[in-house]
């Protein structure tokens, strides 16, 4: 099937695009990008007044499958992620049970192939049951094909097993994603410590207990020369950390959440428990060094961190709520209105961080529009103004950080391997 996209704004930071042009899209492929292409086409798309980037790819995803289908499934997760514009995403490894083993990584895959709508990939845990006791069979995972390994959700506490796991993914050039929380520290707080935590009564989460993990993991990426990446980065400590390690040539990436650059921990003056989320919302200064992270490149990646969850763990008192957020349906639209509409990142430094970087540290084939690359593609109608409703939300759980706030940005088509995979109701002339 030929798609041609017609005069949209053309935005491509792998290629230097930036620039009013059409698109043409034969079968699974991107054809040609050029001014005033003359092809015959199955479908044409007027994209006039339109933004049309590579569609988004979302490192940082909890699928819930196997084990939790109540939460999420791989059909309804991905469908949630086509509406947002994503069309690849990393799964990560904290299902029931964990994917720890090949022959687990074999069983997902088999899911993977009968319903994902989009293209999902696979990270691996690093430990056994990610119970940080014993080494995964990494060598394993990356046979089976896994594309990276956590275990998200919880941090490594042995140093001596982080380092081991580093050494061994360097050889087997598979990334470590590390999250970064010493659970001492965090003493099973549930928000942000500080004013905040103080007046709601409710037990604090200090900053140290991400940034001096982060300063640990970092130690060790450098003792072992491997490649890390920082998962949910959300304090102007990691964010320094992050910076020098990186000017001393240490082998280090970071990612940020939406939540952490649109929200600060004033938003929990309600007690809503869809704003109750781990590393939890940090204060105003906190979002401010995010933005300037993500504004100076220190931040490499935006991601979800989709993490969703049922009505019965959410709306119960806040200090036994579960942890996590939904974003897949969101993320984009945070990023038009709160980064570009603030200034802090225009358009082609959007695109980088949620399409070029994720699959740049992830080692994938996409992010880009470049002609015989995969035909993913997010058609965006930039100015348009929507409100997250509960009923409109596609993601089997409902826990979204930004649910009755107003979002810019629609995504009116995503267009996965070549194929219209999502149409907004009534996009817009």
């Amino acid at each position: 099937m030929k798609i041609l996209i017609k005069g949209g704004r053309v935005i491509d930071p792998a290629n230097n695009l930036d620039a009013i042009a059409d698109l043409l899209i034969d079968g699974r492929k991107i054809s040609r990008v050029a001014k005033n292409i003359m092809a015959s086409a199955d479908k044409i798309i007027e994209a006039k007044g339109k933004i049309i980037i590579p569609g988004i790819v979302d490192m940082h995803v909890h699928l819930r499958e196997p084990g939790r289908e109540d939460k999420e499934t791989i059909a309804s997760g991905t469908g949630a992620g086509l509406k947002g514009g994503v069309t690849s995403l990393l799964a990560m490894p904290n299902t029931q049970p964990a994917i720890d083993t090949p022959q687990a990584v074999k069983m997902l895959k088999e899911i993977i192939r009968k319903d994902a709508q989009l293209a999902v990939y696979i990270c691996g845990a690093i430990t056994k049951g990610r119970q940080g006791q014993e080494l995964a069979d990494i060598a394993g995972l990356k046979q089976a094909g896994v594309v990276a390994i956590s275990d998200d959700g919880a941090s490594v506490e042995r140093e001596d097993l982080l380092l081991r796991a580093l050494r061994q993914a360097k050889k087997e050039r598979l990334l470590v994603i590390c999250h970064c929380e010493d659970k001492f520290l965090s003493d099973h707080g549930v928000v942000n410590l500080g004013y905040v935590s103080t007046k709601l009564g409710l037990r604090g989460i200090s900053r140290e207990s991400e940034y001096k993990r982060v300063e640990r993991d970092i130690a060790l990426a450098k003792k072992s020369a491997a490649a890390i990446h920082i998962a949910h980065v959300s304090c102007r400590e990691s964010v320094e950390l992050v910076a020098k390690a990186k000017k001393a040539g240490v082998r280090v990436t970071c990612e940020t959440a939406p939540h952490y650059f649109a929200l600060d921990d004033s938003a929990l003056w309600g007690y809503d428990t869809n704003l109750k989320m781990n590393p939890p919302l940090r204060c105003a200064e906190d979002v401010a060094a995010i933005k300037e992270g993500l504004r100076d490149g220190t931040i490499d990646v935006v991601a979800s961190d989709h993490a969703p969850h049922t009505e019965n763990e959410k709306a119960i008192e806040f200090d036994r709520a579960e942890f996590g957020v939904i974003g897949l349906e969101t993320e984009l639209a945070a990023g038009i209105s709160v980064l570009i509409g603030n200034g802090v990142l225009q358009w082609t430094g959007l695109v980088q961080k949620m399409c070029v970087n994720p699959a740049r540290i992830l080692g994938l084939s996409k992010g880009t529009l470049s002609p015989s690359a995969d035909a993913d593609i997010a058609i965006i109608a930039p100015d348009k103004e929507w409100t997250v409703k509960r009923e409109e939300v596609v993601s089997k759980s409902k826990n979204s950080a930004f649910l009755g706030r107003q979002l810019k940005g629609v995504v009116e088509y995503t267009v996965c391997a070549g194929k219209i995979a999502y149409q907004a109701s009534s996009p817009s002339a």
